[in-house]
């Protein structure tokens, strides 16, 4: 883990005043207020209107991206009708939706990806060959089209996905709306590897992390049954650890193990809009979204997210921002 004295070195500055415009990252001790302080993301977060996708639909791949600047997003269908929309593929740059290279493999919604790859490098496997049966296939993208690659060992839809394009998890899922499954595959740029399988089956779930620290939490262990657990992979085994404060499936998710969203889905009725944010030990509700809906994506951190793809508020998106803020350090 990082540390201060190895980011920013041992030196802290003393000063009379706060600095009038502090960077990210910046500490000082006050002499004024005889305070340690620090600047960095500890504001109030809220949601904002983003911009307008090319192409309206839900269920697509989760978002690839860790930046609110920099997402793509791939593959769904036109809710509630499945249509071509699903080899749909775009990119989004903080303001607005371009699109880019289609799919090759139609007809795919609720497929997989690498969470954490980027606008250059990711990959699409899995979901829905419509009506009802289950893709294998995995397609990598380098930026300006995709290819098919070596296949999943067991296809599936409604699945999760974490890591990079060399290497991803592909995480439970389903084979047909009775049937969850715990499969776990493992991704290292060419091939597919069945690895440790999830503690509790499900599909629908949300997902957070890389190759060999990734989340799993919430989603649908049978038909329609929303589930609050939340696993923990550290490279070896699942663990359980601490519960969505309210089962979910069909949400939205982005981060890494220590710091992930969940946001909407199907949670209790009526509430759609519901965020949970994770900090590593347990999930907090936090600011609702303005827009309400299930089937939807996110891409980017726990800090800086945009969500969109939603069945009930097609074509919007949003953007979560936790702004920066002075901080005053208080020893306990």
């Amino acid at each position: 883990m990082a540390t201060y004295i190895g980011i920013k070195g041992v030196s802290i500055p003393t000063v009379a005043s706060d600095p009038a415009n502090p960077v990210a990252g910046q500490v000082w001790y006050n002499t004024g207020s005889a305070t340690l302080k620090g600047y960095g993301a500890q504001g109030t977060a809220a949601w904002a209107s983003g911009g307008t996708m090319n192409t309206s639909r839900a269920y697509t791949a989760n978002g690839i991206g860790t930046s609110q600047t920099a997402g793509l997003i791939a593959g769904g269908s036109n809710y509630p009708a499945p249509s071509t929309a699903q080899v749909v593929v775009e990119t989004y740059d903080g303001s607005s939706w371009t699109e880019v290279g289609d799919l090759n493999q139609g007809v795919r919604s609720t497929p997989g990806s690498s969470a954490r790859g980027s606008l250059t490098a990711a990959i699409i496997f899995g979901g829905e060959n419509t009506p009802g049966g289950n893709f294998t296939t995995t397609e990598k993208y380098n930026g300006t089209s995709w290819t098919e690659v070596n296949d999943l060992n067991t296809g599936r839809r409604s699945l999760g996905g974490v890591g990079t394009s060399t290497a991803a998890l592909c995480v439970g899922g389903q084979t047909s709306p009775s049937v969850k499954v715990g499969v776990v595959e493992s991704y290292d740029g060419t091939n597919w590897t069945e690895i440790t399988d999830l503690t509790t089956a499900r599909g629908h779930g949300g997902n957070a992390g890389t190759q060999t620290a990734a989340l799993m939490f919430g989603g649908r262990s049978g038909p329609t049954d929303n589930v609050a657990l939340t696993e923990s992979w550290n490279g070896t085994s699942w663990t359980e650890v601490g519960d969505l404060n309210s089962g979910g499936s069909l949400g939205g998710s982005c981060g890494i193990q220590t710091a992930a969203l969940y946001i909407d889905g199907y949670r209790p009725a009526p509430a759609k809009a519901i965020v949970e944010q994770w900090d590593g030990t347990s999930w907090t509700e936090i600011a609702d979204t303005a827009n309400t809906g299930s089937g939807g994506t996110a891409f980017g951190s726990a800090l800086l997210a945009v969500m969109c793809t939603r069945e009930e508020s097609l074509g919007t998106s949003e953007e979560f921002t936790v702004p920066d803020a002075t901080k005053t350090f208080t020893a306990s």
